[in-house]
């Protein structure tokens, strides 16, 4: 890996390159997926069963496209029944954590004659993108289908692009019926998207769709924004290791090549303040690159987005972690419940040499949907609630309103808003 000492003008330059893999930059596709989603709003299953057959060679039908309890039972048979209880448990843990985030409504009630209150109500259908083929990953459909069911979701509808034989990954399957999927549809990409936000004969409109995708699915759920909520438009992996000279460089190496691995716009980044550090961590991750599966991404990955910056000290290195504001942030330093104090950026932290990335990927209960691309500066993680809403609720008995009237009448008035000012006038004309 690159070291560089970390300047102003290697972190302005760091900074420029991680934009450039912004979601925000996929524009030459727009045309194309604008195309779809409208052909798909317009023509409804027609349209789907094309798009189905062109880009994944699978004729469906109105009688195919929905997955069966039978292959559900057939995806159970072809899994490893240890890695179904793996599963099972770690369904267990994601919804023990967010059952935590779970808030009441409530009422307050004053002595003179007025209600105010809030109250909250889950989304009643929720539609949950999971991608297919090799990208298929049981558990983000665990991290999207938990969290809603937490909430009280009326109707989860789940969709995933099938295979050439009208199959879909047996792990997903399993996944999505551990979690609590309602119905689960075979079909993909930016018609699948289309289908879940307008609705076809086939498929119910949902509220809210969430879930992880490729460009297309990223930019039909911007298309599709207004028409339904969705969760976010994510961008490529990324890691970033806060680290001093007590860190372990067989471990943060191992951490940085975690998510290097997912594709070659994947970030891994270290800022460390020792140079031996930066050192022993780069001839590691070169020996471990040529140890593991998936060679060539790595490779692509560190070439263009792969950094260990050498900073002069500890609080410019934290600078530096709240300015990229990474989606993870792991902190490797003597004392990192000290040093997290000072992160004010990062979707998700992890404090501690046994705390390493995937453990949050799979197994510990937080959301693993995070804010990429500089996006933790406003966004959080997946949670609870992303799929309730919240209603005001207020009641003003007569002697309460005649206390403030004249007073809201002047806020309007001053608006010229006048038939405002009259709606409330008229209640005390006499």
């Amino acid at each position: 890996m690159r070291i560089v000492d970390l300047t102003k003008e290697t972190k302005d330059n760091l900074l420029n390159d991680l934009l450039k893999r912004s979601p925000n930059n996929y524009g030459t596709y727009e045309d194309t997926v604008a195309e779809i989603v409208n052909k798909v709003k317009t023509e409804g299953d027609k349209a789907l069963f094309e798009y189905t057959s062109r880009f994944d060679h699978c004729d469906l039908t109105k009688d195919t496209i929905q997955v069966t309890r039978e292959e559900i039972e057939e995806a159970y048979a072809a899994l490893d029944k240890d890695f179904i209880e793996v599963m099972k448990k770690s369904a267990e843990n994601i919804r023990e954590f967010h059952a935590k985030q779970m808030h009441n409504s409530w009422i307050d009630t004053k002595d003179n004659g007025s209600i105010l209150g809030q109250r909250i109500t889950a989304l009643e259908k929720v539609g949950v993108y999971v991608p297919g083929g090799k990208a298929a990953y049981p558990s983000s459909v665990l991290m999207n289908i938990v969290p809603a069911k937490v909430a009280g979701v009326e109707k989860i509808m789940m969709t995933t692009p099938p295979g050439k034989d009208g199959k879909v990954n047996p792990g997903t399957l399993v996944a999505a019926d551990i979690a609590g999927a309602d119905v689960i549809y075979k079909v993909g990409g930016a018609q699948a998207v289309a289908a879940l936000a307008f609705g076809t004969e086939s498929i119910p409109k949902v509220d809210k769709i969430t879930g992880p995708g490729n460009i297309f699915v990223a930019l039909a759920k911007k298309a599709v924004y207004g028409h339904v909520s969705i969760d976010s438009i994510a961008g490529p992996s990324e890691i970033l290791v806060l680290a001093d000279e007590t860190a372990n460089p067989r471990f943060v190496a191992a951490d940085l090549l975690s998510q290097a691995e997912h594709d070659e716009l994947a970030s891994a980044i270290l800022i460390t303040t020792s140079r031996e550090l930066a050192e022993a961590v780069s001839v590691q991750v070169e020996e471990f690159v040529n140890q593991l599966s998936r060679t060539d991404i790595m490779k692509k990955s560190l070439e263009n987005y792969g950094y260990i910056l050498i900073a002069d000290s500890m609080d410019d290195a934290i600078e530096t972690a709240n300015e990229i504001a990474s989606e993870h942030l792991e902190i490797l330093t003597k004392n990192p419940f000290e040093t997290m104090t000072k992160i004010k950026n990062a979707g998700a932290i992890f404090l501690g040499e046994y705390s390493s990335e995937p453990l949050g990927d799979y197994f510990a209960g937080p959301n693993h949907v995070l804010p990429t691309n500089g996006t933790a500066r406003f966004f959080s993680p997946l949670n609870v609630d992303d799929f309730l809403k919240k209603t005001s609720i207020i009641s003003y008995s007569k002697s309460a309103l005649e206390a403030v009237h004249k007073d809201i009448e002047l806020f309007a008035e001053n608006e010229g808003l006048t038939a405002h000012a009259n709606s409330i006038k008229v209640r005390f004309e006499n």
